[in-house]
């Protein structure tokens, strides 16, 4: 199976969607005349399927008919409806999921039997090919198939399988935990105002922090705790700092906020 011959279609076309079509367009790897978009509203898919440059089709069914692999981005609770007059059109095309909440026992349960179908989990990073995107392990995929879509969405970052019982919790560090980092960079581009650098220049400097230190984690693989040892000093200023935040309940609030999402709280 050919990259640049597969025909692909989202079902719905939203925020993320979106995102991952840019990622794709821009990683030159795959064209505007491959993508395919169908949604409800459909004077706001002509609108964002025409920044993009990609076709626009006005039913989900003739969609799934010109299409290879179908993107499904729709609300969960939407697909059993949306599936049910198009199993059988569905039964000869690829189907990857990006619902949360929506796993492989899930489509087994609504998709007629051999229906090839893999549920992902990407996050927002991947409209600048920076993103993670989770693939469930358990899926219906052939190996062949596997590797097409494998290949599909590293175009787009960083593929990791994971057990269909981690998928709550790696999505929630890859997809939610994002705007808990938003919030530092907001909140530590506050302080820097606060202390006289300009608001632009404190935000371009605390995000390349961020993925510096990101990256400089990955690529030693050293504990998190070991590379904050390496700058503080004895009686310094970073390790005052850090003080204050465990002080203040820094791991905690951190611990506490992805319990109360987990639990729905």
């Amino acid at each position: 199976m050919i990259l640049d011959q597969q025909k692909i279609g989202f079902i719905g076309f939203g925020n993320m969607a979106q995102a991952i079509a840019k990622g794709w367009l821009d990683s030159g790897k795959v064209s505007t005349n491959q993508l395919y978009a169908s949604a409800r509203n459909q004077e706001r898919l002509k609108e964002n399927t025409e920044r993009l440059g990609i076709t626009a089709i006005k039913s989900n069914q003739e969609l799934v008919e010109t299409v290879d692999i179908v993107i499904v981005a729709v609300k969960s609770y939407q697909i059993k409806e949306l599936f049910e007059p198009l199993k059988e059109i569905l039964k000869d095309k690829i189907i990857v999921s990006l619902a949360v909440n929506m796993l492989c026992g899930d489509f087994e349960e609504i998709l007629l039997e051999g229906t090839q179908h893999l549920s992902t989990l990407p996050n927002t990073p991947v409209t600048i090919r920076e993103g993670i995107v989770l693939f469930e392990e358990q899926h219906t995929l052939t190996p062949k198939v596997l590797n097409l879509i494998t290949k599909l969405f590293k175009l787009l970052g960083h593929v990791e399988e994971i057990p269909t019982e981690q998928m709550g919790i790696a999505g929630l560090i890859s997809g939610s935990a994002p705007a808990f980092v938003d919030l530092f960079i907001e909140a530590l581009g506050d302080a820097a105002v606060k202390h006289g650098l300009d608001r632009q220049t404190a935000y371009k400097l605390i995000s390349q922090m961020i993925s510096g230190t990101g990256k400089l984690q990955l690529e030693t693989g050293k504990h998190p705790g070991e590379l904050k040892d390496a700058i503080t000093s004895p009686g310094g200023t970073t390790i005052k700092g850090i003080s204050a935040l465990e002080k203040n309940n820094f791991r905690g609030a951190i611990i506490e906020a992805v319990d109360s999402i987990l639990s729905g709280s």
